[in-house]
């Protein structure tokens, strides 16, 4: 009991960093503006670790490495403490290898879920108050995912329903090489303890 009540502190601390340093990765990887509370929180949480490493690991094809490195880090020791909790040892070696895909594949549905919240409030946005001032946040987010969808599928009725269809390829996502990359890195992680 207490080992659950550690894990979920530790979820919930870890998680928090990690959802604000990928917000902030895709954030700049789509141009996003910086200029909104959501923005600004990811960043103030995260420059502590994200500028300082950035002197090690820069920019590059205008991404923001960094960030993604230090969301990748605190999911991987978030991964090892859980292991370390639940197994009653530290992991090492090929456990340590497992945990670091573990990690990974943790980020990409991580991003995922952020993906599938920011289409749902930029569709709720542009429906309830389109000039609000996060409007062109969430925008920015969810244009690449939603512009290739609104070529192909135009609005019904002056209704734009290509939210629907990217919510429904994102869950896709998630059922299907997400879950069987989480149990190919359980599977790893068994094959190593």
């Amino acid at each position: 009991m207490l080992v659950t009540a550690i894990i979920f502190v530790l979820e919930a601390i870890f998680g928090l960093f990690v959802l604000a340093a990928l917000v902030r990765f895709w954030m700049q990887a789509f141009r996003a503006p910086a200029r909104n509370p959501i923005a600004q929180f990811s960043m103030a949480l995260t420059d502590f670790a994200v500028k300082p490493l950035r002197r090690v690991i820069p920019g590059v094809m205008k991404l923001d490495w960094a960030s993604l490195v230090v969301a990748l880090l605190l999911e991987f020791v978030l991964q090892v403490l859980e292991y370390a909790l639940l197994v009653q040892v530290m992991p090492a070696g090929g456990a340590l290898s497992a945990l670091l895909f573990l990690a990974f594949v943790k980020l990409v549905r991580l991003s995922i879920y952020i993906f599938i919240v920011v289409i749902i409030a930029q569709a709720v946005m542009s429906w309830v108050s389109p000039y609000h001032p996060a409007a062109p946040f969430f925008n920015a987010l969810s244009g690449p995912l939603l512009k290739p969808v609104q070529r192909v599928i135009p609005p019904i009725g002056g209704v734009d329903i290509s939210p629907v269809f990217v919510l429904i390829l994102l869950q896709l996502l998630l059922m299907l090489p997400v879950t069987w990359l989480e149990a190919q890195a359980g599977a790893m992680l068994r094959m190593a303890g």
